[in-house]
């Protein structure tokens, strides 16, 4: 039994909250129900200017490599 980690983020074109998978971060993403597109970001944790060397982005890749190896 898998156990991938999810966000939720909010579809800027028709409001809903969805579910994402931590391994789209990043990536360009469309929603199930409007069909718009946006990219993957955490909206807690997204980076910002204060995070200009990805601190984020090298801990998501380190829990998806301890969940590779569970």
């Amino acid at each position: 039994m898998s156990s991938a980690m999810f966000f939720v983020q909010q579809c800027p074109t028709c409001g809903r909250r969805l579910r994402v998978c931590v391994e789209y971060l990043g990536k360009t993403i469309q929603c199930r129900h409007c069909r718009g597109t946006f990219v993957a970001r955490d909206p807690e944790n997204s980076p910002s200017r204060s995070d200009p060397e990805g601190v984020l982005m090298r801990r998501v890749e380190e829990l998806l490599a301890v969940g590779r190896h569970a």
